[in-house]
């Protein structure tokens, strides 16, 4: 592994001590809670505050604006260690802290006095509203729409698939002002979910992914002003999109920790239970069984930081993005079913990391855009 790939020959000693609060955060308190938020469907917002107070709530927001200021290559191992024990929780921090880093990068200065604070201190959880009922993979089609009026706009829609949404109080809305203007007629404001007008939706029953609150919105004549905008008409959805590597690279260290933990338990258990004379670990079909996905394990972390590499580098990492969230979502989910498979029955417990990460592998497959768009992505580099 050269330098380029090699996390930890990137970090700073700051990053590091963050990273090593993370590791001792997912112990403490992920792997405890994890499996009451999935079987009695709680959104954790103690955990979400307490992670807020070891600095995990501004990984990428500047240090000039409250944060931590990390490093792509710092967020991801961060990423990667609080899913090993709780993918529902990491995301739902992952999408509070992109909000926050665009409120950073985009907001003005009255936003960003108004919403940092509090989503800094995890007081306030933020959300991303672009996905709609009838607007998912095809995201510049959404009917959300901010009607010009005297002095503004005037919102009426519906959101979908939002996480964080049990919980939510900062809104990055994306609507559409001028339809005939296609994506370029859309808008990103910044709306309080207390706000007249604002209706939150019940939460969706998602297997694996309570604690990530998803849910949706419905606006019904919501009065807007131009102190709500945070990216303007022409120019909100090139921001979406401008994400979506990091959202990648994101959803590829998410895999990996889940992978890690996996393969982790799977390898302790099977150290300790025998069948006919002899430790589960020794069957050379176990063995090789592991090894594969240690192989797969190693792959998605190449994958995966090559991507948050360029991009520290200042490059898109568009194409290593897609291939890492690509490879890494079928590797997880093929390798934690492995891991669960040589635990026998055990495997299926509530209680078992590998169980809780099984559920949570088809999810990982769907987040910041299907395997087929990869393929797209890649195939248009490929035949140029």
């Amino acid at each position: 592994m050269t330098a380029g790939f090699d996390p930890e020959l990137r970090l700073s000693t700051a990053e590091k001590g963050v990273i090593a609060c993370a590791e001792e955060f997912a112990t403490e308190v992920l792997s405890v809670g994890a499996p009451d938020w999935e079987t009695k469907k709680l959104y954790p917002v103690d955990a979400f505050q307490a992670a807020a107070r070891l600095g995990l709530a501004g990984i990428l927001t500047p240090v000039d604006h409250g944060g931590a200021g990390m490093s792509m290559t710092g967020a991801a191992r961060i990423i990667e260690t609080l899913a090993s024990q709780c993918m529902a929780f990491t995301f739902a921090m992952v999408v509070h802290n992109n909000l926050a880093k665009a409120i950073a990068a985009n907001g003005t200065a009255a936003q960003q006095e108004k919403y940092l604070p509090d989503m800094l201190a995890a007081r306030k959880m933020g959300a991303f509203l672009l996905t709609e009922p009838g607007a998912g993979t095809d995201a510049a089609n959404i009917e959300c729409q901010a009607a010009p009026v005297d002095g503004g706009w005037r919102l009426n829609g519906e959101k979908a698939w939002v996480s964080n949404a049990v919980g939510a109080e900062v809104l990055s809305v994306y609507a559409q002002t001028d339809p005939s203007l296609g994506w370029k007629g859309i808008a990103c404001f910044l709306v309080d979910a207390s706000r007249d007008g604002v209706e939150r939706l019940p939460a969706y029953d998602l297997v694996g992914g309570h604690a990530l609150g998803t849910g949706g919105f419905r606006f019904n004549d919501v009065e807007l002003t131009p102190d709500d905008v945070m990216i303007p008409v022409g120019e909100a959805f090139k921001g979406a999109m401008s994400g979506i590597n990091t959202a990648r690279v994101f959803v590829g260290a998410m895999c990996s920790g889940m992978m890690r933990a996996s393969l982790d338990r799977a390898v302790e258990y099977t150290k300790s239970r025998a069948a006919f004379g002899q430790r589960v670990a020794d069957f050379q079909g176990i063995q090789w069984m592991l090894a594969d996905v240690q192989t797969d394990l190693e792959a998605a972390r190449l994958l995966t930081y090559r991507g948050a590499a360029e991009i520290d580098d200042g490059e898109t990492g568009m194409l290593a993005a897609a291939h890492a969230k690509k490879f890494a979502t079928r590797a997880a989910m093929q390798r934690i079913s492995d891991c669960a498979q040589v635990m026998g029955a055990q495997g299926a417990k509530t209680e078992e990391v590998t169980a809780r990460h099984f559920t949570c592998t088809k999810l990982m497959q769907y987040m910041d855009g299907v395997t087929e768009v990869q393929n797209l992505v890649l195939s248009r580099a490929l035949f140029g």
